[in-house]
């Protein structure tokens, strides 16, 4: 089972360091704080007043679910809730457990409502368990057998069913600030009981790359005591440590799609610059570039459309770029597409058009193609007027038949496409603004 944050001993022996009676403890785990005096970070939701910090210490829990990034403590503050709680803590983990181990778990808790003492069970990873296992749960937390305590990296609103989630309040856990961060550092380093120095910018350096995650940031500190040169950490010791260290990007969870987001709003909000670092954020993270490359043509199509239909052909040469040379010639192109897109003129009215035509066909009926409109392949549909008195643009002035209607009659003049008077999309406003003023002149108006 993981631990998150840094814990605090959890017996006095453990105090003799990290291969004492009780084996090696990373020194994460033997940091781990046992008090919200000890803990770090969360003031939003722990500040004075608050409603989970008047829970804690008033000891009248109730059920929740911590969701956060790894290292900021889900686990500890669970703990640290139970404890203050007087209650029995009981803790499975979403990836190691079934519905088994929940009736044992269930079991454990009705023991102990028996003594009159509540418990807290705790489900680390809880988005990993499947509906049937999360509705395992309903009835004992609406009962009140336990106090439901569920940590997520993912969002809930999507992972978590809505019968628990209606059961359970949310608490939003944030990455630790740096400051934050250094100073679990120095209670790190007085930890490891060794003679060991750090040179100046070293614990900054660290808090940096451990990116809000206390876990990290013990673990590279305990990594660099181990390689550090006559008990000093320096930076070529960092050096080592840092070398393989990515920032924070979790494919497929909550921060990859937090900056797809963020990607696709500053292309949309006409800022290369931001598009740009996002980009790089994502690559660096570990991103797929076709992934990228796929949703920066839905971009072209969504944010720019007919303003500037170069968008589209850009992205997509991006895209085979990619795929023929890879990186870094592809990452480049797809670089310049999103540039390109970013300072492009912008409309969305092909996509609002889209969605506003689809949304009349879902709650529409299902009209008949009019009979002007239908094909006419043979002598049989054509003595059944198929296609009859149909108007062929080419032979009328202009080449555009005015007055004639190409929606079922319940749906005449329907207009779904609004362009904006931005880029080309303003030269066929004017174009459609011209050729509706003929429609409305003509004496050939169908269905008048």
């Amino acid at each position: 089972m993981t631990s998150d944050l840094f814990s605090a001993p959890d017996t006095a022996s453990s105090q003799e360091g990290t291969n004492g009676a009780q084996g090696y403890q990373p020194l994460a785990a033997r940091l781990r704080p046992r008090t919200l005096a000890d803990y770090a970070g969360q003031d939003h939701i722990l500040g004075p007043g608050k409603t989970l910090r008047q829970a804690i210490d008033t000891g009248q829990l109730h059920s929740m679910i911590f969701w956060g990034p790894p290292g900021v403590g889900k686990t500890t503050l669970a703990r640290i809730a139970a404890e203050h709680a007087n209650a029995h803590f009981l803790q499975l983990s979403a990836v190691l457990s079934g519905v088994k181990d929940i009736r044992e778990a269930i079991a454990q808790a009705r023991q102990h409502k028996v003594q009159r003492r509540d418990t807290v069970l705790f489900v680390d990873e809880v988005h990993r368990f499947n509906k049937a296992q999360q509705d395992a749960f309903l009835p004992y937390v609406e009962d009140g057998t336990v106090i439901f305590i569920g940590a997520t990296t993912e969002n809930p609103s999507f992972e978590l069913n809505n019968a628990l989630l209606s059961r359970a309040r949310v608490y939003k856990l944030r990455p630790l600030e740096a400051q934050e961060l250094e100073a679990v550092l120095l209670r790190g380093l007085a930890a490891l009981a060794l003679d060991i120095s750090m040179d100046q910018g070293c614990l900054q350096l660290i808090a940096q790359q451990a990116d809000g995650d206390a876990r990290r940031a013990l673990n590279l500190l305990e990594l660099a005591a181990d390689l550090a040169e006559e008990g000093r950490i320096t930076a070529r010791t960092l050096e080592e440590v840092l070398q393989a260290s990515l920032r924070r990007f979790d494919k497929g969870g909550d921060l990859f799609y937090d900056q797809i987001s963020a990607l696709h709003k500053a292309v949309r909000g006409s800022a290369p610059d931001a598009a740009l670092y996002w980009l790089c954020r994502m690559l660096d993270g570990g991103c797929d570039p076709l992934y990228i490359a796929r949703r920066v043509v839905r971009m072209a199509s969504e944010d720019i459309g007919n303003a500037d239909p170069r968008a589209l052909t850009l992205a997509l040469e991006a895209w085979q770029v990619q795929e023929r040379l890879g990186s870094p010639e592809g990452e480049l192109a797809i670089a310049q597409a999103i540039v390109y897109l970013a300072c492009a003129a912008k409309s969305n009215a092909v996509y609002a058009a889209f969605n506003a035509a689809r949304a009349d066909v879902e709650q529409s009926g299902t009209d008949e193609v009019p009979l002007h409109l239908r094909n006419a392949p043979t002598a049989l549909v054509k003595s059944m007027e198929h296609g009859a008195e149909y108007r062929y643009a080419h032979d009328e002035a202009e080449g555009y038949a005015a007055g004639e209607n190409y929606f079922p009659a319940s749906l005449r003049d329907r207009q779904y496409y609004f362009p904006v008077d931005r880029g080309l999309e303003q030269k066929i406003q004017e174009k459609l603004k011209y050729l509706r003023e003929r429609d409305k002149t003509s004496t050939l108006r169908r269905y008048d």
